[in-house]
């Protein structure tokens, strides 16, 4: 079995804060395959985001990663341990190099006095040794695929100038455009209407076909991660609580917080149904529970275990884990 793409153990992530430490990430591990998409999904808060950036080690500098903290990029030429990473120069190597990320509000991303054209070589300069020109021809190229009419038109206007399905776009041909081994997708439709959030989820999936790299689709929404994913990771409060093949979890979700964002979705069968979200609201990081992080939420929380111990991961199918007392008391009783 050829290696992952990339190997996260163990990640720990907590931010030094006036209050003390606060929690961010909790004891993550998850791996990507090359050309496969993982969907990361939660409400926010649940530390998608954070999760994310410590790919490319982009959380401020009062982040603190905890020892047995691990994230392994495999590229073509060697393994890259990304957390040994400090200077510029070596995480250029992550940063826009094999990994490229897409955030979710592209006015915030790119600068509003430089021309979307300016954003797009600089870095391809900055991560080649391409001249101007050359930068230029590619860019312009990768405007046209993925789908913006008019491209050397484009490329010389501002972000301010653009639609946001445009913009969206626009971003998600710059990340293209270094030809990473990993994208980083963070809400990328969120912001957008439902037809171009359509056009964008296709363009998601060509992407994966032609250029064969991983992707890590980050959504609350199961609904999107239903068209584009693989395999999906559901966090809660900075804990995995449950992971597995899409398919398989959706028809079999076993964790009550996965079943309640599930519950959430509108019922195409009966669109009068009243919808019904997770009860309650996710607690702050600067007061975590204790126990499972979700049990004051839980409607099947039993007294004295999930306010009280950490659930450990567990099967419940090929491939499909989950962190949670009462799924491993009825798989008990079952057996």
């Amino acid at each position: 079995m050829s290696e992952p793409l990339i190997k996260v153990e163990n990640l720990t992530l907590q931010f030094k804060t006036d209050e003390g430490l606060i929690t961010a990430v909790d004891d993550v591990s998850f791996e990507l395959a090359p050309g496969e998409v993982m969907g990361l999904v939660g409400e926010s808060g649940s530390g998608k985001s954070v999760t994310a950036k410590s790919l490319m080690k982009l959380n401020p500098g009062n982040s603190v990663y905890a020892p047995e903290s691990k994230i392994t990029l495999n590229t073509d030429d060697h393994n890259i341990d990304v957390l040994s990473l400090n200077s510029a120069r070596e995480l250029k190597v992550v940063r826009g190099g094999a990994i490229s990320m897409i955030f979710q509000e592209p006015m915030a991303s790119f600068a509003p006095a430089i021309s979307i054209g300016n954003h797009m070589t600089e870095q391809l300069m900055l991560h080649s040794d391409m001249t101007k020109a050359q930068a230029k021809e590619l860019s312009i190229e990768m405007l046209d695929r993925v789908g913006i009419s008019e491209a050397g038109k484009r490329f010389n206007q501002y972000a301010f100038e653009l639609s946001g399905g445009m913009r969206q776009r626009a971003m998600i041909a710059m990340a293209l455009s270094t030809k990473p081994k990993l994208l980083i997708a963070d809400e990328p439709t969120t912001a957008l209407d439902v037809t171009i959030q359509a056009q964008v989820l296709e363009l998601m999936n060509d992407i994966v076909a032609e250029f064969g790299m991983g992707i890590i689709f980050i959504t609350h929404d199961l609904g999107v991660i239903a068209q584009t994913a693989d395999n999906v990771a559901v966090m809660y409060l900075g804990k995995l609580v449950e992971q597995g093949p899409v398919r398989e979890v959706i028809r079999n979700a076993a964790h009550p917080y996965t079943r309640g964002l599930l519950n959430a979705l509108p019922k195409l069968e009966d669109l009068d149904a009243p919808l019904t979200p997770v009860s309650g609201d996710i607690p702050s990081p600067l007061e975590r529970p204790s126990g499972c992080v979700f049990h004051t939420r839980c409607p099947e929380s039993i007294p004295g275990r999930c306010d009280a111990d950490r659930p450990g991961s567990f099967n419940v199918r090929d491939d499909h884990t989950v962190s949670c007392f009462v799924v491993e008391d009825q798989g008990a009783c079952e057996a």
